[in-house]
């Protein structure tokens, strides 16, 4: 394992009326334990999941592709300061792995097509052509198959946003392999019953609060599904 535990540090949160700083379930939750090669961040949209999923991720050093030359409105001086606010138990030192969502793939995917035109052998890393040449979801699994190879510390937010059914069936089958020998470890962020049925992940819910361990079965993803695909007429009269 690279990561076993995250403490967040409200009590240095330096103002809990702004985001993401006034998010309740952050101050009720001391610390979050890693025992899973696999681990899933669970919850209601807004219920803080990708905000701690991001601030980890910066604080275990691992870097985010993004296009900072955008402008923002945003003048919130704390939006991307909750790292600074968390402690990781990094059991080997600095890791390497890398963040994957899907606006930031499409960063991705042009700076490697820049790079690519001064040093074209790493396209063959991710199949020997240009990522954007392909559709979104083949691209998006040439991605993983080619990256998931290297060992590291991955994290994902919701990753099945582009991906078909059959897609997410062969990510949830490269999750279980890459995870299988401790070769990588996974946080990923989802609403998939597909991908959250991995075996032996640990899935954390962000719709209580502390942040607590939830069962596959139990979620209202699996059940939302199962109910639907037995019966969806209900669905319709609701």
């Amino acid at each position: 394992m690279f990561l076993d535990r995250v403490i967040i540090r409200s009590d240095r949160f330096p103002d809990n009326s702004l985001y993401p700083f006034n998010l309740g379930v952050l101050h009720k939750t001391s610390e979050i334990t890693f025992s899973k090669p696999v681990t899933f961040f669970i919850g209601e949209n807004g219920s803080g999941k990708s905000t701690l999923l991001r601030a980890i991720c910066r604080r275990a050093g691992v870097h985010i592709w993004e296009d900072t030359s955008r402008l923002t409105l945003d003048n919130n001086p704390y939006a991307d300061r909750l790292s600074d606010y968390l402690e990781l138990d990094l059991p080997q030192g600095g890791v390497k792995g890398s963040f994957f969502d899907s606006r930031t793939f499409q960063d991705f995917t042009r700076f490697l097509d820049e790079w690519a035109a001064a040093s074209p052998d790493i396209l063959k890393y991710f199949g020997g052509d240009s990522l954007a040449n392909r559709s979104h979801g083949q691209s998006l699994m040439q991605y993983f198959e080619s990256r998931y190879r290297i060992k590291g510390l991955y994290f994902m937010d919701e990753p099945e946003t582009a991906l078909s059914p059959k897609s997410q069936l062969m990510l949830l089958k490269l999750l279980s392999q890459a995870s299988a020998s401790d070769h990588n470890q996974f946080i990923i962020v989802s609403h998939s019953p597909i991908l959250l049925a991995c075996p032996n992940a640990a899935i954390y819910t962000f719709d209580t609060a502390p942040v607590s361990p939830i069962g596959y079965y139990d979620t209202q993803y699996y059940r939302i599904y199962r109910d639907f695909l037995n019966n969806p007429a209900p669905f319709f009269e609701q």
